[in-house]
């Protein structure tokens, strides 16, 4: 039931990546050139002044920048921020669809948390594929799980504060 209305109020808005401010937040440019910031749903990457918070940053970028996207959204942040999932075509193929999901591949490579706390706004196939990557990649310490105590994003800011 829940994945219907999930898919039955999903907006899609395509554009062009023209910002990437850290590892999970983007800015597209659609095409009446409007700028709207986009954080990609169902992941936390480290912050900035964390370890693997450039790193996260750069992976994004390589992926994303320059390069149009799909992100199929239902909602917004408390930044107004869209808050979705970031569709684009993968580096390897260029005559490809859209086909690699930005969030996963960030989390295959250990470049951001699987955002436990906002699952239930995901579709149970992709909150389960997202825990699985994040698994894989601390199996094969990719990434943040180098780190013996890699600190979530979430923990980092409030100490920050």
């Amino acid at each position: 039931m829940l994945m219907v209305s999930i898919g039955a109020s999903a907006a899609t808005l395509t554009g062009t990546v023209v910002g990437v401010a850290d590892g999970d937040t983007i800015t597209v440019l659609d095409a009446n050139r409007e700028q709207h910031k986009i954080r990609l749903g169902g992941i936390d990457a480290p912050e900035k002044a964390q370890p693997f918070g450039q790193r996260s940053k750069e992976s994004l970028s390589a992926m994303v920048f320059g390069k149009e996207v799909d992100v199929q959204w239902n909602k917004r942040d408390r930044y107004q921020r869209i808050v979705g999932k970031v569709w684009v075509q993968p580096v390897s193929c260029p005559t490809c669809p859209k086909t690699l999901d930005a969030g996963l591949a960030q989390l295959t490579m250990g470049l951001a948390w699987w955002y436990r706390k906002y699952a239930n706004e995901q579709s149970a196939e992709d909150a389960h594929r997202y825990e699985f990557a994040e698994q894989e990649a601390r199996a094969k310490r990719a990434g943040l799980w180098a780190d013996g105590q890699p600190i979530p994003p979430w923990d980092w800011r409030k100490g920050e504060r």
